[in-house]
């Protein structure tokens, strides 16, 4: 039985919002915390550490042929992208991740999005900060288009607690859903619905599912022109989802109505990005990847990453990729 500490190595701290009350394990530890880590820092980080805790820091086979003492990641995160777990797995790295913590704050937010598109409520503010009410000489103006929720077409496209819990609130407003099924299944399961009939019939289409070698650019050039409903485009899952080049081109060609993206490709991203060169569009929406962050979602965050290292600890781990 050990009778050492742990030693406990916290890479990004400065991604847990500074509300969240930041407890520690019941478990005997050591621990070391840094706000921020680049990629060639984070061997020494790690030198001696039984358990790191990260975000966005990527840990590559490359990482863990240098950390034999290694033994848990813990992630303070649902994704886990930026981790090789094959490769953990072949040198003894247990990975817990979070699990159903966010299944209101990330569908709070995707609903905040559709109804700031559909009803144009942030040009509509741009345009009072412009004067052009001011200007308007009556009541009211009709530069920007709004329309409904009710009885509109929502496109659901991952079925986790996040997806399940946009459903509830789209339902709550009177929309129509469509579950889709995987891209290229043509004979979905029970309750779901064709990927590219989702495509054509849906009025918003929003993505709730995680980035891998299968998901990348799961929207682009190609399903945006089966789009005939013209749909506003919502993501808040990851930014490789999307292939942002072709969101642009997209609303260029009027293929879709819109698009709102908690998430890019890069975070944050450089002027030159294409997305960040397009904020003028009154129809473009975007948000600092931040869906997941109310207080309440972010404390639940912690309260689960700190319980899953007392598990470790005591060897019974929990949520295991």
């Amino acid at each position: 039985m050990r009778n050492t500490p742990f030693h406990i190595v916290h890479l990004d701290s400065a991604t847990i919002g500074p509300s969240v009350t930041l407890h520690r394990p019941v478990q005997a530890h050591e621990w070391v915390s840094y706000e921020r880590t680049a990629p060639d820092e984070v061997v020494a980080r790690l030198k001696g550490a039984d358990i790191a805790v990260l975000n966005k820091v990527a840990i590559t086979r490359a990482h863990l042929e240098a950390l034999p003492d290694l033994k848990m990641i813990a992630l303070s995160a649902t994704g886990y992208d930026k981790i090789d777990i094959a490769a953990c797995h072949d040198h003894g790295v247990t990975v817990s991740n979070i699990r159903d913590y966010a299944q209101d704050t990330v569908p709070e937010h995707t609903l905040a999005m559709i109804l700031n598109l559909r009803r144009s409520i942030s040009a509509y503010h741009a345009s009072v900060k412009a004067g052009d009410w001011q200007a308007s000489g009556q009541f009211c103006y009709f530069t920007y288009p709004m329309r409904d929720l009710k009885d509109s077409v929502l496109g659901v496209i991952g079925s986790g607690s996040i997806g399940r819990g946009v459903i509830k609130l789209a339902q709550a407003f009177g929309m129509t859903i469509l579950q889709a099924g995987r891209k290229g299944d043509k004979t979905p399961p029970q309750g779901y619905i064709a990927f590219d009939e989702v495509l054509q019939k849906a009025d918003i289409i929003t993505l709730h599912c995680p980035l891998t070698d299968e998901t990348k650019d799961y929207l682009a050039r190609d399903e945006f022109r089966q789009m005939t409903q013209k749909p506003f485009i919502i993501n808040v899952s990851r930014g490789g989802l999307v292939n942002e080049a072709d969101v642009i081109d997209a609303l260029d060609e009027g293929l879709i109505a819109g698009a709102a993206l908690d998430v890019l490709t890069a975070e944050p991203p450089m002027d030159d990005h294409i997305i960040m060169q397009n904020l003028h569009r009154p129809n473009l929406l975007v948000t600092p990847h931040v869906a997941w962050a109310s207080e309440e979602a972010m404390q639940a965050l912690w309260d689960q990453l700190v319980g899953h290292i007392d598990h470790f600890i005591k060897g019974t781990p929990r949520n295991c990729l």
